[in-house]
């Protein structure tokens, strides 16, 4: 293949990944610094990009270097094209971000059929069979917590607050019920200890919410 036809290839190339990008040729310039006359002279095959600004472009369209020089006038038909389509699709499903709210989802299904699966044992034991069902009360907690780890690892503190919140009294219930179960202790003072502990959660995650005049200062600053 001469030099022209491997010019004009690669400047087609641009173009329909561009356009499938959704870019105008001033928008794609930008991305790179470069020129729009730059792109232009690309996609009309009058020049082409060095290798480092063609691995940009195979980043920046999220395909490979090698995508870049096939042939773009390939027939539908052809195994070659087929073949070609298919890894595009395959790349572009492993490169998606799996959903969070599902796996959040999955991991709270996992915890309490965990806690399914450990009261159908016990239960089959004469001895724990009344106390079995206690270990949904401390599934409460620990998906809580499960749910806190998740949305930490990813830096998503919206619902920490309320997270701890709930791995605060579901400790405090889960206790009070064992107690009253297993000793027959109603002590309902248990969740008092909860009113200084939810106001400790309050005034911490408080702290580290911008004040009206902290947002004042971000405004004129």
């Amino acid at each position: 293949m001469d030099d022209e036809k491997v010019k004009i290839q690669i400047g087609a190339n641009i173009a329909a990944y561009r356009k499938q990008a959704g870019l105008t040729q001033a928008g794609l310039a930008e991305k790179l610094n470069y020129s729009d006359k730059a792109v232009s002279k690309w996609e009309r095959g009058e020049s082409v990009p060095d290798v480092l600004t063609l691995m940009v472009l195979a980043e920046q369209f999220g395909i490979t270097v090698n995508d870049l020089l096939v042939d773009p006038e390939a027939l539908p038909g052809n195994p070659g094209t087929l073949e070609k389509a298919m890894t595009q699709v395959s790349e572009k499903a492993l490169r998606r971000k799996p959903n969070k709210n599902i796996i959040l989802a999955l991991s709270s299904t996992l915890v309490w059929f965990i806690a399914l699966l450990a009261f159908v044992v016990l239960s089959s034991f004469e001895v724990l069979d009344p106390y079995s069902y206690l270990l949904f009360f401390y599934a409460i907690p620990a998906n809580a917590i499960v749910l806190l780890s998740l949305r930490s690892a990813w830096h998503d503190f919206r619902w920490n607050m309320a997270l701890i919140s709930i791995i605060m009294w579901g400790s405090l219930l889960s206790l009070f019920v064992t107690l009253h179960v297993t000793l027959d202790f109603r002590m309902w003072k248990l969740f008092l200890l909860g009113v200084p502990g939810q106001i400790a959660i309050f005034l911490w995650f408080r702290m580290f919410r911008p004040g009206k005049e902290q947002e004042g200062e971000k405004s004129y600053g």
